[in-house]
């Protein structure tokens, strides 16, 4: 059971700093300002079911669709440590926002269509939530398990942990308003400075990792 329960938080530390349902959520509130309630409901239990399924496809299937291509493991992860630490640096040195300003000044001065666009897989699942650190992060997790045999812990690792991130992503999303007013934009920049922080953390580290497999695998490394 303690094993399930490490397995699991590893995995939401590693999703929830890189997949951030916050932005999520104000990205949300900037498209959805004039869709009725049922409406922004309805696109957010859709957005929540594509991100489980994105998710489960990119743990199952992602390490054949990189065979593929001829990726190696060590290459996938360089790349992707390389793609969360780039993504944490932004988050710790945000740009300017006035050109974020410009842009929903504009969204709000446009006359809103007849028919409300469906946003719930893009932007919503995919890049905002699902983008490229997160597939980077679920296949390099993958592929990490030892002589790649998918055992019932790990079936059970990766339902529990992708039930719970839809989950925080569901609740990010309803409560998206609330949350923007309890924390405020100080709020928001603290708490995506911290996260932006840990995802430069773990970067280095796949960084690391990887570099490590390629060098093991040269054999200029012994293994410990």
């Amino acid at each position: 059971m303690y094993v399930l329960l490490d397995y699991v938080a590893f995995g939401l530390l590693g999703l929830l700093p890189i997949a951030n349902p916050l932005t999520s959520a104000t990205v949300l509130l900037a498209l959805t300002g004039r869709y009725p309630e049922a409406e922004r409901n309805r696109q957010i239990n859709r957005a929540t079911l594509y991100v489980v399924i994105v998710l489960l496809i990119c743990f199952y299937a992602g390490n054949a669709v990189i065979g593929g291509f001829g990726i190696s493991i060590p290459g996938l992860r360089v790349a992707g440590g390389l793609i969360v630490a780039f993504i944490g640096f932004g988050m710790l040195f945000p740009p300017a926002r006035a050109a974020e300003d410009e842009v929903q000044a504009e969204m709000a001065s446009h006359e809103s269509s007849a028919k409300l666009k469906d946003i719930a897989f893009i932007p919503l699942t995919m890049p905002c939530t699902t983008g490229p650190g997160t597939i980077a992060f679920i296949i390099s997790a993958g592929s990490s398990i030892p002589g790649g045999k998918l055992t019932m812990m790990v079936h059970l690792v990766v339902a529990v942990t992708t039930l719970l991130f839809a989950l925080v992503f569901w609740l990010c999303l309803r409560g998206a308003t609330k949350i923007m007013r309890f924390l405020g934009e100080t709020g928001i920049d603290a708490l995506s400075r911290v996260m932006g922080f840990l995802l430069v953390c773990i970067g280095v580290q796949f960084v690391i990792n990887g570099v490590y497999d390629l060098l093991l695998g040269w054999g200029l490394v012994a293994v410990s």
